[in-house]
């Protein structure tokens, strides 16, 4: 019997099959990744695009015509299905809901001076809005910002405009918001007053601790879909090993094990800058006569040697600003004036991983260069950093000549193109209120709603195997999973 074989066409069309896709996927390996990954912004347009369409800035004829200058902010692809609007990555576009505890005042504006009106829990803030201290306070802040956000949200005419909204029933809710401001409660009450045995700060902690492990939504979600903000190192010293299974907003995890806060499970949120913003900059290569800088505490315990060594590396080359300095005697005004006068700013590991200065830079269009080996920085699943930062590790910043040779072959076109991009950024880590679209608050919601689905999986198994009901003359019936968690 004669063996089949194919037809020639049929080999041949197979052979132009293979061909196309073998080259469309080696064409689309070389494409290089955007500051921004649209694809894993969750909900909301962002901005403009980046030198796309209208939107370019003043000195944007200086800058050398590239690829990478027009890429960086994600603009909405979102398209009607089914009567619904999606957004770029396909989910339904509708804000993040969230329930929030209505703990005493002592654990939130209390802690601000604020006096509640007979049972009230919470600031009108249609009339008042209590202040938040400033100066080295404010970088640790966001547990003002966020709740201030989810109280504004109950007065928004129109609620999917919004990142977050605050509901009042749990069962609805995609995370569970607890409104401690720790920082301040470290930062004001960490001190014993005798007769006392115990801070007000561990006090306010371990009624926390026993006010949430006794609430319904903690018991059927193991805690699991609560968020705790802890944003200063410091802060919930006490409860941190209690309350691990939350959701942890923390400015980086160099104090904490990795079985207790880590990147797959918390959020790293921003610092608020201190430094002024560098408003209508209209500054360029040439007019920045410093070419590095850093002003602030230079010798540090834990992972802090660095700016020692960095500091006797340094000292002594042209047009590089290294000096000790603080808020004090106009420490802030000076460093605006500074980091507002430099090219590149130093952002050097100190006691932890993160520090203020990397925001202080960005505020101020002075392009970062990070030297922190175990840094975590905020929104990295959607903002590329090298396209705005420098980094160098640890251990070649130290070799003498490395960083500032690494500096210097930096050229104007490359330069030019990170400080354009800084400009565009900067609003992703702006706090202010109200809050507007793009700024850090809404930024920060959207990292807490990427962790929304791993939370609902973890909750999903650990209901795998709820305990029977006993038998009935209608058979066996399984205890129905709790709605709330």
């Amino acid at each position: 019997m004669a063996e089949k074989r194919g037809s020639p066409i049929t080999r041949i069309s197979f052979f132009c099959l293979f061909l196309t896709t073998t080259v469309m996927f080696v064409l689309t390996s070389r494409s290089r990744p955007a500051v921004f990954d649209p694809k894993s912004f969750p909900t909301e347009k962002l901005l403009t695009d980046f030198n796309n369409g209208g939107s370019q800035t003043s000195n944007q004829s200086n800058v050398e015509s590239s690829d990478r200058s027009n890429r960086a902010i994600p603009v909405d692809n979102g398209r009607e299905e089914g009567g619904f609007k999606l957004s770029c990555n396909g989910n339904l576009k509708e804000p993040l809901k969230i329930y929030m505890y209505d703990l005493d005042p002592e654990f939130h504006f209390g802690l601000l001076g604020w006096k509640p009106q007979g049972n009230q829990i919470w600031p009108d803030i249609r009339t008042t809005i209590p202040s938040y201290p400033g100066a080295l306070n404010s970088q640790h802040s966001i547990e003002y910002w966020l709740t201030l956000d989810l109280l504004a949200s109950e007065f928004s005419e129109n609620p999917n405009t919004r990142q977050a909204i605050w509901v009042k029933n749990s069962s609805e809710a995609d995370l569970i918001f607890v409104p401690f401001f720790s920082f301040l409660s470290y930062n004001r009450h960490s001190k014993v007053i005798p007769p006392s045995k115990k801070s007000k700060n561990t006090e306010l902690q371990t009624k926390l601790v026993k006010f949430l492990r006794n609430q319904k939504e903690w018991k059927v979600s193991g805690g699991r879909n609560h968020v705790v903000l802890a944003h200063h190192p410091n802060s919930m010293l006490d409860a941190r090993m209690q309350l691990w299974p939350a959701i942890f907003v923390l400015s980086d995890f160099g104090r904490y094990p990795i079985n207790i806060a880590n990147v797959e499970k918390d959020v790293i949120a921003p610092y608020k800058h201190l430094i002024k913003r560098y408003v209508n900059d209209s500054s360029d290569f040439d007019s920045r006569k410093t070419l590095l800088f850093f002003q602030g505490a230079i010798y540090r315990k834990d992972g802090g040697f660095a700016r020692q060594e960095l500091f006797y590396l340094l000292k002594d080359e042209k047009d590089v600003h290294f000096s000790f300095g603080s808020v004090q005697n106009n420490g802030i005004r000076k460093a605006s004036e500074g980091m507002h006068s430099s090219k590149f700013c130093l952002n050097i590991a100190g006691d932890t991983p993160s520090s203020n200065r990397l925001f202080d830079a960005i505020a101020s269009h002075c392009v970062p260069v990070i030297i922190s080996d175990e840094i975590e920085l905020p929104y990295e699943d959607i903002l590329d950093y090298s396209e705005f930062c420098i980094f160098v590790r640890a251990s070649d910043a130290m070799k003498k000549g490395f960083l500032i040779n690494r500096i210097r072959s930096i050229t104007k076109d490359k330069w030019t193109r990170m400080w354009e991009t800084l400009k565009q950024v900067e609003p992703l880590f702006e706090f202010q209120y109200p809050s507007k679209e793009g700024d850090a608050i809404q930024m920060i919601w959207q990292s807490l709603a990427h962790k929304v689905p791993g939370v609902k999986m973890k909750i999903n198994k650990s209901r795998r195997y709820g305990r029977f009901v006993p038998r009935t003359r209608r058979g066996l019936r399984i205890t129905p999973a709790p709605k709330s968690f």
